[in-house]
């Protein structure tokens, strides 16, 4: 997972628990939000998602080795 990729995930989970905590988002959706945060927080932290994984998906740009002949 790219440092873009993990600064927005970090900054939409800071959003929905505001959002929660300020109970602007309540009951069943609250907690999808709460969830929804819970999971980009963690995701970011470890920089791995699972359903990136699942599509071969990478948002992490790595260098490729030059191979010498």
């Amino acid at each position: 997972m790219g440092n873009t990729d993990r600064i927005i995930r970090l900054i939409i989970a800071g959003t929905l628990a505001l959002l929660w905590f300020q109970q602007i988002i309540t009951g069943t959706w609250g907690y999808v939000a709460l969830a929804v945060a819970g999971i980009f927080l963690l995701t970011s932290f470890v920089s791995f998602c699972p359903i990136y994984s699942l599509f071969g998906i990478s948002t992490c740009k790595v260098k490729k080795a030059h191979k010498h002949s």
